[in-house]
């Protein structure tokens, strides 16, 4: 039987011990926040009157899902939670865990719960890696409130997490960190007597640096920082250099807000535009690594691809469309993959300016004052005594003509006869430029101040008129 001392001595051992885990804990554990007012970004979810606030506020049961980019704080949030409500905090991995393990935590919450009326939070992280059953088997825990949870997942949750845990569960969606924000995390980190209680201080320029290794993610700050720490015994102060031999990343020259981001998305629109697929694609991944936002890079993409390709090979604005979307539903660094298709599908595509050539002319035209009156058999005819006032007269409806081409005149007088769109011989825009001037020849026949070769043109409303107006599809 053990002794008061012995008993005391254990109670010491454990604690000692428990202060040594705590101590080798990385950086980014130790720093983790214990209140809500702690967590650095994320005011939207942790303001006063937020829901996620009241719910912890009350301390009531809870079924959440933390939905964001890795490093915006979920795990921290979760933690927090636990810390606050007094709750014990058990957590699972979804990429390792199990069903057992599932209903072996449930099991263990509504035990507690039983004996001694404290609540468990059970945390999920990567819940979206979770099967549909083992998934399932958190419903009866949500449902009968043995567990407060919280699953984290990076995944749309619409389309990862089963029907019944997302409506029995509040959402919540977390944003990346912003640079203020990674800068804050790693001001606290350095100072902090839990992380490197100034043990070692960090020049701007490295600080600039880490912020755009960070990429928004502050457990990545927070790593690096502790790498290059780690290379400084006895304390110091952290360079640029000594950062790109902790991290093995260089640091690209590169200010989101000066001139190397006009002059490298410069050199990158005029690779792809040049057909230089290589010096495109080295200019987009040093704009990645340097953290500039994909989104960015992406709405480039979809301009140059009409700007620059245009009818040469239409698909490409598709491809970028498609690298835009995957942007926001996959997110880096896996978009990188999707952003390089693009820009690659751009830069080997067939060049044509022609369409924004064409929207600049008739832009100017119109800037101009060449605007005039809608040709009177063009105009809406589907209202009572719209006839009266010979809107529709001499309407000619294509389809009621071969090739659906009818000689008619459509543009009005100031700018009848011109051309804007001027097609090149580049890729599907030569067949396209062919069609172009068989079309046209075909409406000069209707000259440019008559409706068409037919002034009598069948009435307020041809057959194809009426026919179309029976389907209820407007003529203007």
């Amino acid at each position: 039987m053990a002794t008061a001392a012995e008993g005391q001595e254990d109670s010491l051992f454990d604690a000692a011990e428990q202060a040594a885990a705590a101590a080798s804990a990385p950086l980014a554990v130790r720093m983790r926040p214990c209140t809500l007012d702690e967590v650095i970004g994320q005011r939207h979810l942790t303001g006063e009157g937020t829901p996620f606030r009241k719910l912890i506020d009350n301390d009531a049961p809870m079924s959440l899902l933390l939905w964001g980019p890795a490093g915006t704080g979920k795990t921290t949030l979760a933690y927090v939670v636990s810390r606050v409500t007094k709750r014990s905090f058990v957590e699972l991995s979804a990429t390792s865990a199990g069903v057992k393990d599932v209903r072996s935590a449930v099991d263990a919450a509504r035990r507690t719960l039983g004996l001694t009326g404290r609540q468990t939070l059970l945390f999920v992280d990567e819940v979206h890696r979770f099967s549909k059953t083992q998934q399932d088997a958190l419903l009866p825990a949500v449902e009968n409130r043995w567990v407060s949870f919280i699953g984290a997942t990076t995944e749309n949750p619409f389309f990862s997490v089963v029907s019944p845990l997302l409506s029995r569960s509040l959402l919540l969606t977390l944003q990346p960190l912003s640079d203020e924000d990674i800068g804050e995390v790693i001001s606290r980190a350095l100072a902090d007597p839990r992380g490197l209680g100034g043990a070692v201080s960090l020049d701007d320029d490295a600080a600039a640096h880490l912020i755009r290794l960070a990429g928004g993610d502050a457990r990545r700050a927070l790593t690096y920082l502790e790498a290059a720490a780690l290379g400084l015994p006895g304390g110091g102060r952290i360079d640029t250099p000594a950062l790109e031999r902790a991290v093995d990343r260089a640091a690209v020259r590169y200010d989101r807000d000066g001139d190397q981001h006009y002059d490298v998305i410069s050199a990158f629109i005029k690779s792809m535009r040049g057909s230089d697929v290589d010096a495109a694609l080295h200019y987009l991944a040093r704009m990645i690594a340097a953290g500039e936002d994909p989104r960015f890079i992406a709405r480039r993409l979809v301009v140059h691809a009409s700007e620059d390709v245009g009818m040469a090979d239409p698909t490409a604005l598709q491809t970028a469309i498609a690298a835009a979307q995957a942007v926001e539903f996959v997110g880096l660094p896996e978009a990188r993959i999707n952003l390089a298709q693009a820009v690659i599908h751009i830069s080997l595509a067939p060049k044509s300016n022609a369409v924004v050539k064409a929207i600049g002319a008739a832009d100017a035209d119109v800037r101009a004052g060449l605007l005039g009156a809608v040709p009177a058999h063009l105009r809406d005819a589907h209202y009572p005594g719209a006839g009266k006032v010979g809107h529709g007269k001499g309407y000619l409806y294509p389809h009621d003509f071969d090739e659906g081409i009818v000689a008619q005149r459509y543009a009005p007088d100031p700018v009848a006869g011109r051309t804007y769109y001027e097609p090149s011989r580049h890729g599907l825009e030569g067949r396209l430029a062919e069609r172009a001037e068989r079309i046209r020849a075909v409406l000069d026949q209707a000259g440019h101040g008559s409706a068409g070769p037919d002034n009598t043109g069948h009435g307020n409303a041809g057959p194809g008129e009426t026919k179309n107006r029976r389907y209820g599809k407007e003529q203007a």
